[in-house]
């Protein structure tokens, strides 16, 4: 099944649906939560999650494959989630999403300066039209003062970048794995690290917010469904599809961010559109085969 095309970008479009969702979960929880406190929560419910399918799994951890999954645990998953989180308590949760288009990018610079992967020019003119349309999206926040919104754009920047790195590590080390296994056993070692980081934080302004459960719920569905189930389905596509296809999700996800965003009431411009679609031109070349 996971080897038919049309099964594969149902995948795409299921993951874009729940990422592109995420970013209004986001916003929800850290109206009650830091943004520290947020992405802990959302790490610590999903590595706990999997920890049933962890245990099952164990048997499979190998020495070898330690460092590879640390990797994909910490650099693919728990770092971001602080990066995203801390940049959402500035920026908009639709221009999160869209700048988070920038990880087929960066998937493809990692892959060749790493991993020696092949490009084509036409490629290296798309990679052109995305950090030209990201760049754009940066400067084009309004409500922002514009040196704030650089410098946290740039915080998804970075979570990106580690999204290209995370992907290419899994695609080249741990493909003899299938995906639960390495969702799994990446995660194990994250819940203990979450908790032990809560329980130095102050959650005593946070149960002064009557409507902390429902913040809280936000970050649980994030956690259970954004996160884990999510990281479930990304790591099976990977060990079947090229690392360009599997991280161009990613210029799906702008679409389903910003319709959470008109609903939500944010304003999005005809200028954070125009260099929206100048990515997703980008994104396109750089994953069109001829």
């Amino acid at each position: 099944m996971w080897d038919k095309r049309w099964f594969q970008f149902t995948i795409l479009l299921i993951l874009a649906f729940v990422w592109g969702s995420s970013f209004i979960l986001i916003k929800v929880g850290i109206k009650s939560f830091s943004s520290e406190q947020a992405a802990a929560i959302r790490m610590m419910l999903a590595s706990l999650a999997l920890l049933p399918i962890s245990i099952r799994n164990i048997k499979k951890l190998t020495r070898k494959d330690l460092p590879a999954l640390l990797f994909a645990g910490f650099i693919g998953s728990f770092i971001p989630a602080f990066l995203f989180t801390k940049a959402q308590t500035q920026i908009d949760s639709a221009l999160a999403g869209i700048l988070n288009s920038l990880t087929p990018v960066f998937t493809l610079i990692v892959g060749v300066i790493f991993f020696k992967a092949k490009f084509k020019i036409l490629q290296i003119f798309g990679l052109i039209l995305g950090l030209v349309g990201a760049s754009g999206l940066i400067i084009a926040g309004q409500d922002v003062n514009i040196g704030s919104i650089n410098l946290y754009g740039l915080l998804i920047v970075l979570a990106t970048t580690m999204y290209a790195l995370n992907i290419n590590i899994v695609k080249a080390y741990l493909t003899h794995l299938n995906g639960m296994q390495i969702t799994s056993l990446s995660f194990m070692f994250i819940w203990p690290v979450a908790l032990i980081y809560l329980l130095t934080t102050d959650f005593e302004p946070v149960f002064q917010n009557p409507q902390w459960p429902i913040h809280f719920a936000a970050l649980a569905t994030l956690g259970v469904f954004g996160t884990a189930v999510a990281m479930l389905l990304m790591n099976s596509l990977i060990r079947h599809v090229s690392t360009i296809l599997a991280s161009s999700v990613t210029y799906i996800i702008p679409i389903f961010a910003i319709m959470w965003g008109i609903v939500d009431g944010e304003h999005i411009t005809f200028h954070h559109m125009g260099n929206m679609m100048i990515i997703l031109v980008g994104v396109y070349l750089i994953n069109r085969r001829k």
